[in-house]
């Protein structure tokens, strides 16, 4: 049970939900980074490492028996605004093929993140109804 909450009167946000309500089993999945299996960042581009890290967490959420329209939050962190505002129409087309609907997002610059070459990483949180 998943409920999209949108107070009445609201503008409707734009790739995002204001909140959601859900019941279930909760999945918490740790910072994903655009790299392989082998912990390798698959390219320098900001779209190519952000389109990576979302098919990590589908992948994780795999091994729960779940899948992207589990997903109720979504925590990026990017280190340069310019190179994700410049990949957001890429970015945008890989995520409406993998995830297809949009939970609570919040999206933070940050000086830098902890692997060197990394230009983004997604934290996700996941409900699967019981």
């Amino acid at each position: 049970m998943m409920q999209i909450l949108q107070p009445s009167g609201w503008v409707r946000p734009k790739g995002y939900a204001n909140g959601i309500a859900a019941r279930g089993t909760m999945i918490f999945i740790s910072g994903q980074f655009g790299w392989d299996a082998e912990e390798k960042l698959v390219s320098d581009d900001y779209a190519e490492q952000a389109i990576q890290a979302l098919t990590n967490i589908v992948t994780i959420l795999e091994q729960a028996e779940a899948g992207p329209e589990h997903l109720v939050r979504l925590t990026w962190y990017v280190s340069d605004r310019e190179a994700w505002l410049a990949a957001a129409k890429t970015v945008g087309r890989a995520y409406r093929e993998l995830i297809g609907h949009f939970p609570v997002m919040s999206t933070f610059q940050v000086v830098t993140l902890m692997v060197p070459g990394a230009k983004v990483q997604i934290e996700a949180t996941a409900v699967v109804p019981d």
